[in-house]
């Protein structure tokens, strides 16, 4: 069952609910009362007949001339009885109804006169409660119900004689089926509108839905990510739409970035398996060559070999990388960091002089991350710089606490980097000036680096560049939340 017929059912039966629930309470009350009504006319009139005999052995009000019986107005018929049973007097008006004994509903009371009517549950209902010695009754007679009241008379503890009040009941009963046959119309109506508005509702509420799921089909059969869906009003389902179309857009940016990732990488991987390629088929056609030759091709082979596997290592590491969640956050020393990163690239490099400054002293300068992340950051970033600096210089590390961050500075003494090659010197795989080109490396280092940094929230980019050396600054924020914006001292001499 779709949504919108779920929805329109479920309002729909619950409205339903709701209505009857109302309409039956003011409807039993509306036809109850109407019944109440004409049993309290005939208690007061039994009981003003039952004064006048009490006190003077006969009431005139049994020989008052009133309406005769009918189906417009409240006509009351008063008879009274001998202690026997025996009528003694009845009313002028009286149509002739049939004697009974008057103490029978005395014995056996009658339910509610709008029982038979509308017959309604005892819980919706509150029956009349009259005291001892008086009763309600109902009796048919001419083709219609006749409700009854008898009152016992006594004096002391005899029993002097009985009155007995009764009225017609066809226009209750009239009005009260003509009432139930409305109140059915109506609420079968009021439930058939409502199901029908419930339905427009349902889907004018449901429409970006509906919207984004075509959209999401059309993307689906065209593979076209520059589409997107209108956004809505701005309620649930809007953000529903709004996050949607944001969807699309990293999905597009994506896979635009994946495009350029194969052909880029595609194109690095060429290289050195063109260069393996040709060195095996100078070996295959020339097996008798010369032993330097021979080793001057296979030491070529072995360096594209390595410059492969680390191609491979790198595009691994940043695949991974990219689909890995955010690193658990924990609180990493930076002052510890930054010295075990000091000291590995010291080994990695003997020639350079790779020093460390830590500012304040004894502060651990924690800041939320992934501890190897962080390192392999840092290697990154002294790799790089003891790549492009002249042997016995130094490359001087950084680290100082800053107002909200922590801030790492790498600092080489290499000829700088050029003020064109600055915006994609973190894009992959590419290719500087010739002053700045790589040596042996992969081209995805910095783009390895600067997508750690977005992991952890910090900012990473060239703080100073110029003839004198090269600055890469990182800048961690303690809280751990939101990136910082990267704000170089300038490009001196770029």
């Amino acid at each position: 069952m779709k949504l919108r017929l779920r929805l329109t059912v479920a309002y729909g039966l619950l409205f339903a609910a709701v209505l009857t629930a109302l309409s039956v309470a003011g409807y039993a009350a509306l036809i109850r009362e109407q019944f109440v009504t004409l049993d309290r006319v005939l208690v007061t009139t039994a009981r003003l007949v039952e004064s006048g005999i009490l006190r003077s052995g006969r009431s005139y009000a049994l020989d008052a001339e009133t309406a005769r019986p009918s189906r417009d107005g409240i006509v009351i018929v008063l008879r009274s009885y001998a202690p026997d049973g025996t009528l003694a007097q009845r009313s002028p008006n009286d149509p002739g109804l049939p004697v009974t004994a008057p103490w029978a509903p005395l014995r056996t009371p009658a339910p509610p006169a709008f029982w038979d009517a509308v017959p309604l549950p005892d819980w919706i209902v509150r029956r009349e409660v009259v005291g001892d010695g008086q009763a309600f009754g109902t009796l048919g007679a001419g083709g219609q119900r006749w409700r009854r009241y008898v009152v016992q008379i006594r004096q002391a503890t005899r029993t002097v004689g009985y009155v007995e009040a009764l009225t017609p009941l066809a226009r209750a009963d009239d009005t009260a089926q003509a009432a139930t046959r409305l109140f059915l119309t109506v609420l079968a109506g009021t439930v058939l509108g409502v199901l029908g508005i419930s339905w427009v509702v349902a889907g004018a509420v449901l429409r970006p839905v509906t919207a984004l799921t075509r959209a999401a089909r059309a993307v689906a059969g065209s593979r076209d990510l520059t589409r997107r869906v209108r956004p809505g009003p701005p309620d649930e389902l809007g953000q529903l739409t709004v996050t949607f179309n944001e969807m699309l857009g990293r999905l597009q940016r994506a896979w635009a970035s994946q495009q350029r990732f194969v052909e880029d990488a595609s194109h690095e991987l060429r290289a050195p398996m063109t260069v393996l390629r040709g060195n095996l088929d100078l070996l295959r056609q020339y097996p008798r060559m010369d032993a330097a030759e021979r080793a001057e091709v296979v030491a070529d082979m072995d360096r594209e070999t390595w410059r492969l596997s680390r191609l491979i290592e790198d595009l691994l590491l940043l695949a991974q990388r990219e689909q890995d969640a955010p690193p658990p956050r924990e609180g990493v020393s930076l002052r510890e960091v930054a010295q075990a990163a000091a000291q590995d690239a010291q080994k990695l490099s003997p020639a350079h002089d790779v020093t460390l400054h830590l500012q304040p002293a004894g502060d651990p300068l924690t800041v939320p991350g992934h501890r190897d992340e962080v390192q392999q950051l840092l290697l990154i970033l002294l790799d790089n710089a003891v790549k492009y600096s002249p042997g016995g210089t130094r490359v001087g590390v950084r680290v100082q606490g800053q107002p909200g961050s922590v801030q790492v500075d790498v600092e080489d003494q290499g000829g700088g980097i050029a003020a064109e090659d600055l915006p994609h010197i973190f894009h992959r795989f590419y290719r500087a000036d010739p002053a700045r080109q790589r040596q042996g490396g992969t081209g995805l280092g910095l783009a390895i680096a600067q997508l750690i940094a977005s992991r952890h929230g910090a900012a990473l980019f060239v703080a100073r560049t110029g003839p004198s050396g090269t600055v890469f600054r990182v800048t961690f924020p303690l809280s751990g939340g939101t990136p910082l914006e990267p704000r170089p001292e300038g490009h001196a001499g770029a």
